[in-house]
């Protein structure tokens, strides 16, 4: 017994591991005797100094860029290398910028030595990669404009133009992510180029699918949402069971938002559910990727009335994220700003709103320690702090001075969020009209009611024209100028039409139990008691008991949002389905 005891407590693993320790224990004097070591031996030692906390010396050795590529080849490590990058970044060690200077350095050495360039560029495509999915994604655009010019330099073949396109592809990824719309107006238009060669060139060894859904996600970003929709059906028009399983998710979860926008519910459910499950299978339930999948799976839940559904599921994704990316760091910021958003939608009617401010809080505090103060990210997460923020200020109604300064810091927000918008988009755009809109409601809170009209006015206006009659942004901003004139300017005629309009979109859009529904029919009711209607009083009030009695059998007939049974089904069948309906 003692001497299977002592092999197992020897074993060479554990020796292995012993020795990794120790080395690391005393990794300056071991230093200079490492450098031939092979790279994964290398990679142990550095994850062995994250665990550590040795974290100043695991930054100088990763800020050093033949290190890093090295590091870049461990592909079986990647969660373990985004959390050695992050750890040093998060400590005052500016990792990433420091590659990305070194990687520009060597761009230019290499320019006179046609010999090395390929070697060059695919470090680039490597590494810019890398730091976008890391969330750093001006570093990511720094290396990949740099490695682009080397691609431009040397574009003469099929070949060339198929690696300028990956270029294009993850400059995009990180220019699209970071807002960065002048530049990656011009990266979509080399990638337009790069294909419009290819095809001339009847060259038919490359697809587009994964560069398509970029495209997509440009225009989302931007709130052009025709134009996200018509590339991401392209994206699935090229998915093929060859591809890698990134690729096909990333296309799958992208054409599921675009559908979302375009309140085509049923399409983006088939499309996410499957992204989720084959994320799931492929990367498993603690890796980054399975984490953004599920944070588009809540913007489906939230957008399709599944809000305690939706909830849950931003609340995993943050966790994960924040096991991989710490808590300095621009993916979970955005998660933060979801779940809070989110959290504010479910605890509207209940008025408990710490959870949802204290996220929205967290989001900008890590977003302004990131970004420069007039960065458009922070446009979103300041719109939904205001938010919060209002409804508080009403709760604290009996407490005037309370109530009055959160309402300035909400205006404050709002009109913060407004100009950079306008700034960004211009007047006409969705998310200009949003903020029009939200500094509607503010303004009826602050009783300056024809302020509040006029904001409600201009943000239907430009949702009309943008999305049409019928959408449901559309219907949620009539819904709002209903109630202005309903609750405060005594138009009870006018109140009635838009809410008969905001009912008609809801009925079409969602169906008789869906949740802003109760809104609108007690809008309905509080009109025609001022009018003494009594019929229509009575009307209203079997309407409404009945959408309760909806709204319950809804809530419990819901299903789990993940069946953990599931398997993904063959991308082929899926695609098959998506263009049927």
């Amino acid at each position: 017994m003692a001497d299977g005891r002592e092999s197992r407590s020897f074993s060479p693993k554990n020796l292995y591991v012993l020795c990794v320790s120790a080395i690391a224990g005393k990794y300056q004097s071991y230093k200079p005797h490492l450098a031939d070591l092979p790279k994964n031996v290398r990679f142990d030692l550095y994850y062995q100094l994250y665990k550590d906390k040795k974290l100043c010396i695991l930054g100088a050795e990763l800020s050093d860029l033949e290190t890093f590529s090295k590091m870049l080849k461990v592909t079986n490590r990647r969660i373990h290398l985004l959390q050695i990058f992050q750890a040093p970044m998060e400590h005052g060690v500016k990792v990433g910028q420091h590659l990305a200077i070194s990687y520009n350095m060597q761009c230019l050495e290499v320019r006179e030595n046609p010999a090395v360039q390929d070697k060059t560029i695919n470090l680039g495509l490597r590494l810019g990669g890398f730091l976008s999915d890391a969330g750093w994604h001006s570093n990511s655009e720094e290396v990949l404009l740099a490695c682009k010019e080397l691609c431009i330099a040397n574009n003469q073949t099929p070949q060339d133009w198929c690696r300028t396109l990956d270029c294009c592809h993850k400059l995009l990824h990180a220019q699209a992510a970071y807002c960065a719309f002048d530049g990656a107006a011009e990266t979509h238009q080399l990638a337009i180029e790069m294909i419009t060669k290819l095809k001339n060139a009847q060259y038919s060894d490359s697809n587009h699918a994964a560069l398509f859904a970029e495209f997509s996600i440009l225009f989302f970003i931007r709130s052009e949402y025709d134009q996200a929709y018509r590339w991401s059906i392209e994206a699935l028009k090229h998915l093929k069971p060859s591809l890698p399983a990134r690729v096909i998710i990333d296309v799958l979860r992208q054409a599921a938002k675009s559908c979302v926008v375009k309140r085509e519910f049923q399409k983006a459910g088939l499309l996410i559910r499957e992204a989720v499950y084959l994320a799931r299978e492929i990367f498993d339930t603690d890796h980054p990727k399975y984490s953004d999948v599920l944070i588009d799976y809540g913007f489906y839940l939230l957008n399709y009335d599944s809000i305690i559904n939706s909830v849950s599921i931003y609340k995993t994704a943050l966790d994960i994220r924040r096991v991989i990316f710490g808590k300095i760091n621009l993916h979970v910021a955005l998660a933060h700003e979801d779940l809070a958003y989110a959290l504010y939608v479910y605890e509207y009617s209940s008025g408990k709103f710490d959870e949802a401010s204290d996220n929205a809080g967290i989001a900008i505090d890590i977003m302004e320690k990131l970004l420069p103060t007039n960065h458009l990210m922070l446009a979103s997460a300041k719109r939904v702090k205001a938010l919060i923020l209002e409804e508080i200020a009403i709760d604290n109604a009996s407490t005037p001075m309370s109530e009055q300064n959160l309402l300035l810091k909400s205006e404050c927000l709002h009109l913060s969020a407004l100009q950079l918008a306008k700034t960004a988009f211009g007047e006409r755009n969705v998310q200009t009209a949003k903020h029009y809109g939200n500094l509607g409601r503010l303004y009826q809170s602050m009783r300056k009611f024809q302020e509040a009209e006029a904001m409600h006015l201009k943000a239907i206006r430009i949702k009309e024209e943008l999305l049409g009659p019928d959408d449901y942004e559309v219907g949620l901003s009539i819904g709002h100028l209903a109630s202005l004139y309903n609750f405060h300017m005594n138009r009870y005629r006018d109140a009635e039409k838009l809410y008969y309009r905001s009912i008609a979109i809801s009925l079409k859009l969602f169906g008789k139990s869906y949740s802003g529904l109760e809104y609108d029919y007690r809008g309905l009711l509080h009109v025609y008691s001022k009018l003494d209607e009594y019929q229509k009083i009575l009307e209203y009030t079997d309407t409404l008991n009945h959408w309760k009695e909806l709204r319950d059998k809804h809530a419990q007939s819901e299903d789990p949002p993940i069946d953990i049974q599931k398997r993904p089904q063959p991308i082929a069948n899926i695609i098959n389905v998506f263009f049927s309906m």
